[in-house]
């Protein structure tokens, strides 16, 4: 039985990727940043297979936690940086964790043996940091894909500017170390929706669903997206499990970076598929996912899917 280390394993992503590798009969070892508050991780004890789970601590700051976690581990699913809206302290919040946790993790998994696989669970960010909206220099009747160059502003979210940075720190990693013992391959979703597998309601993801769902702008950037009703690019939560699953037991995928999205919907249509309504308008291709498909065998669902389960 082999062993994938999920780093951010109990959260929205997270959990859909811990019950596919349970359910392909991987033992799976699930991170915690504070094991004492199991309520973050419980839900994961009742999934299937979860005799074969375990939860260690780990903030991806402190390197011995990481070495500690990797250890012994065949594949390992990087998805434990933060992702929120609401930042008062960017570079406390979401850059320190997210590009210096990067950087470790790169540093440790270097120096760990028996590593075959790492995955990068990334983000549309890595290719645009201005999503939802269009990177600079297309229009509404173009497509973007990973043979596009990444675009990114500083005027972006800060999360969006973190994981582009992420990103390139992981490419710049690959391009230094052509021997590595193990192949680094990563997935960047765009808008992640579906239900979720626990009662936290820490989830952006499924914040962001509830918001759209009942009309709420709790603050200007959620109320820009209602002004404008903003296409938004989705993929459905089970798809991008299955992703980084094939992502991690495909081989020869070493250094590719694949989009994982189903069809753009506008806000508004958005909210009336999460209210088992009919949308006024029709979804449409922004974001390819040709490569995934072929390469990585995913068939996406239309978005409406994880939409309609969230409603439900």
């Amino acid at each position: 039985m082999k062993t994938v280390g999920i780093i951010g394993g109990s959260g929205f992503i997270g959990s859909h990727t811990t019950k596919k590798f349970l359910q392909e009969g991987f033992k799976v070892r699930v991170s915690a940043t504070d094991i004492s508050k199991s309520e973050k991780y419980d839900h994961l004890k009742n999934l299937p297979n979860a005799e074969n789970l375990e939860i260690l601590p780990l903030k991806v700051e402190i390197k011995s936690q990481l070495k500690e976690f990797t250890k012994g581990c065949d594949i390992v699913v990087h998805g434990g940086t933060p992702f929120q809206l609401d930042v008062q302290d960017p570079k406390t919040e979401l850059f320190d964790p997210t590009i210096k946790g990067t950087e470790n993790f790169l540093e440790v998994i270097n120096e760990t043996q028996g590593i075959e696989k790492v995955v990068f669970i990334a983000s549309v960010a890595s290719y645009n940091t201005n999503f939802p909206l269009l990177p600079n220099g297309k229009s509404p009747d173009d497509t973007i894909d990973e043979s596009d160059q990444p675009f990114m502003s500083e005027e972006s979210h800060p999360y969006a500017q973190a994981k582009y940075i992420a990103n390139q720190t992981v490419e710049k990693f690959i391009e230094e170390h052509p021997n590595a013992d193990f192949e680094i391959t990563s997935v960047s979703p765009v808008a992640v929706m579906g239900k979720s597998l626990s009662q936290r309601e820490d989830s952006t993801s499924s914040g962001l669903q509830f918001l759209f769902k009942n009309k709420i702008a709790p603050n200007p950037f959620v109320q820009m997206l209602f002004d404008t009703d903003t296409e938004f690019a989705i993929v459905d939560v089970k798809d991008v499990a299955d992703g980084i699953y094939s992502s991690a037991i495909k081989k020869g995928l070493n250094g590719k970076n694949y989009l994982l999205s189903s069809e753009s919907w506008k806000v508004s249509d958005i909210t009336k598929m999460l209210n088992n309504e009919k949308p006024n308008g029709n979804g449409k291709i922004v974001y390819r996912n040709d490569k995934a498909k072929q390469e990585l065998g995913i068939e996406f669902n239309k978005a409406e899917v994880p939409l309609r389960e969230f409603g439900q």
